[in-house]
């Protein structure tokens, strides 16, 4: 999955991870379409940046397992939105992505 590598002016620190999230289901499986006010956020979404790693106490580094370009899996909950380019995309902690999407 190729990812545009336009400027992207934001870059994580630590373990932290920039996602863009994908665009919710536009109907259900029986065909349904569904209104934006009862539509869920997206909880996979497409890595933009990635941070160096954690530190640990005693001074090792933990290193980062996604990279960018991976789609992935985080929790409902995880994460803060920021604004890029006007768009609402998410930094969340590596701890809080469940699944490398393939």
């Amino acid at each position: 999955m190729a990812v545009n590598k336009k400027n992207i002016n934001i870059k994580p620190l630590f373990d932290n991870v920039l996602v863009k999230p994908l665009e919710a289901e536009q109907r259900t499986e029986s065909g349904i379409l569904l209104p934006d006010s009862v539509k869920e956020k997206p909880q996979v979404g497409l890595v933009m940046a990635v941070g160096p790693g954690q530190i640990t106490p005693k001074g090792e580094k933990i290193e980062m397992t996604v990279k960018v370009g991976q789609k992935v899996m985080y929790k409902k909950w995880g994460g803060d939105e920021v604004k890029v380019d006007s768009q609402e995309w998410m930094i969340v902690k590596q701890g809080d992505i469940l699944a490398v999407v393939e």
